[in-house]
C-alpha cells in the first residue's frame, strides 16, 4: 500500500522559510523510483495547483511561476524523503500543501489529474 504522509506545515512571517517533508512509505526503492513525485497547494477558494515537481527524472524539475525563485525540491538519498524548501514567504503562499505520487513519470508533472496518490496535507500560513 503506497502512503505519503505530508508535515511541516505552519505559522510564518513573510519573507521567512519553512521547510515541508513528504515521506513515501509502501513501496520499495526500485518501484518508488517510476514514480514522480510533486507539491500543491490549495489556498481558500482557489483550486489544487502544482508548486514544484520531479519531471521525467529527478535532474528535472517543474515550477509554478509563483514560486520560481524562492522553492526548491529535494530528496534524500533512499528517495522516500521529498522536500519542499519555501523561502521569502509571502501571504498568498498560504494554503494547505500536499505531496502526491504519479505514474509514469512526466515532464508534465504540475498537472494534478496525473497523480494517483496524496498525502493529506499541511497547513501553511503566512502573515505580514
Amino acid at each position: 500500500q503506497f502512503f505519503l504522509v505530508d508535515s511541516g506545515g505552519g505559522p510564518a512571517q513573510a519573507g521567512g522559510s519553512l521547510r515541508l517533508s513528504c515521506l513515501v512509505s509502501g513501496v520499495t526503492v526500485d518501484v518508488l523510483s517510476l514514480y514522480g513525485i510533486g507539491w500543491f497547494r490549495e489556498a481558500p477558494g482557489k483550486e489544487r495547483e502544482g508548486v514544484l515537481c520531479f519531471g521525467e527524472s529527478d535532474k528535472e524539475t517543474y515550477y509554478s511561476d509563483s514560486v520560481k525563485g524562492r522553492f526548491s525540491l529535494s530528496r534524500n538519498l533512499l528517495g522516500n524523503m521529498v522536500y519542499l524548501e519555501m523561502t521569502n514567504l509571502k501571504p498568498e503562499d498560504t494554503g494547505v500543501y500536499y505531496c502526491a505520487a504519479a505514474r509514469p513519470r512526466s515532464n508534465d508533472c504540475l498537472a494534478a489529474s496525473k497523480y494517483q496518490y496524496w498525502g493529506r496535507g499541511t497547513q501553511v500560513d503566512v502573515s505580514n
